[in-house]
């Protein structure tokens, strides 16, 4: 966890303000830094292991988290090969049903998990596989003529919200997998006393996503926020002991970054709607913080899948 003194408001601001936003920057980044070559350490130091699976809820920084995990076991010697569960859904036509009749994309059983099992265990067999991808405008699985087959050194970097649920992996061997459960997990202070909870990063970065990617308004992604938690309690939470390590995705200079990016966008929630409430309590927290442009973050932070401008190929 980052330490209590650094998570502080008025440290944060002081920071900015005082023209030292890039150490703040190079700080968070070298917390997450640390974590991972830790992680690293741990995955060379079991020879057995073919496959990392990383699990985490909604908008914590799973994608990124995989790619930088592959700069770190490339550091180490390794061959790292970053995959998506994202790739192995099924046909929209198949994907399972809420109560509502709306689909449930957080269920697992809107992976295919036959056609993910046999492909894992080729690869790990090494065998050559036909590497799909997901077409989410079309709702349809491609093979658009990719191809993989892992070297002797090479090491699965597998992300995706039931990564580590053991239904997903349950015909490879244990002594194969390493799990990591990544999340935002260190809460910043406002005053000593007040804490802005977790689920405010993960929020405001799926904000930022949504308004950036896909054109979705604040309002929006809001209102859809509540089954995102009800998929995470269900699909997610209860796995997080199965982890081997967990990852904090927290970054001190979050959420200054933020209020540049979503302050203005939230406040077009109407004070009519239903998401008005959700949309004013996190201007209040924004409010808090000097605002940070983003010219020093990085293109490798894991913040830049949320923003932008990421090195990575996070969408």
């Amino acid at each position: 966890m980052i330490e209590e003194s650094k998570r502080r408001v008025a440290y944060i601001n002081e920071m900015i303000e005082s023209g030292h936003a890039a150490e703040l920057i190079r700080d968070g980044e070298a917390y997450h830094d640390a974590q991972l070559a830790h992680i690293a350490d741990e995955v060379c130091s079991r020879p057995e292991v073919r496959v990392v699976l990383i699990a985490g809820p909604s908008s914590s920084g799973k994608t990124s988290t995989s790619h930088k995990l592959c700069l770190e076991l490339l550091a180490h010697g390794k061959q790292p090969v970053a995959l998506s569960l994202d790739n192995w859904y099924v046909d929209g036509t198949l994907t399972p049903r809420k109560k509502d009749g709306s689909k449930d994309y957080e269920s697992l059983y809107a992976i295919d998990l036959k056609q993910l099992g046999e492909d894992l265990k080729a690869l790990i067999g090494g065998k050559e596989i036909a590497l799909p991808t997901f077409n989410f405008a079309e709702e349809k699985r491609e093979y658009p003529g990719d191809t993989l087959r892992l070297e002797e050194d090479a090491i699965m970097v597998v992300e995706g919200i039931h990564a580590l649920n053991p239904i997903l992996t349950e015909d490879i061997a244990p002594a194969h997998k390493y799990k990591v459960y990544a999340a935002p997990m260190s809460s910043v202070s406002l005053d000593g006393e007040r804490w802005v909870p977790t689920y405010v990063h993960r929020l405001l970065r799926r904000i930022s996503r949504d308004l950036r990617t896909r054109g979705k308004s604040p309002q929006t992604t809001i209102a859809t926020w509540p089954f995102v938690v009800e998929g995470e309690a269900q699909w997610i939470e209860p796995f997080r002991k199965e982890a081997d390590a967990e990852f904090d995705t927290t970054m001190l200079y979050e959420l200054p970054a933020m209020r540049l990016t979503v302050e203005t966008a939230l406040q077009t929630v109407p004070a009519s709607a239903e998401e008005y409430q959700v949309a004013k309590l996190l201007l209040y927290y924004l409010s808090f913080f000097e605002s940070l442009a983003s010219a020093f973050i990085p293109r490798t932070s894991i913040l830049r899948e949320f923003i932008g401008g990421s090195q990575f190929n996070v969408g």
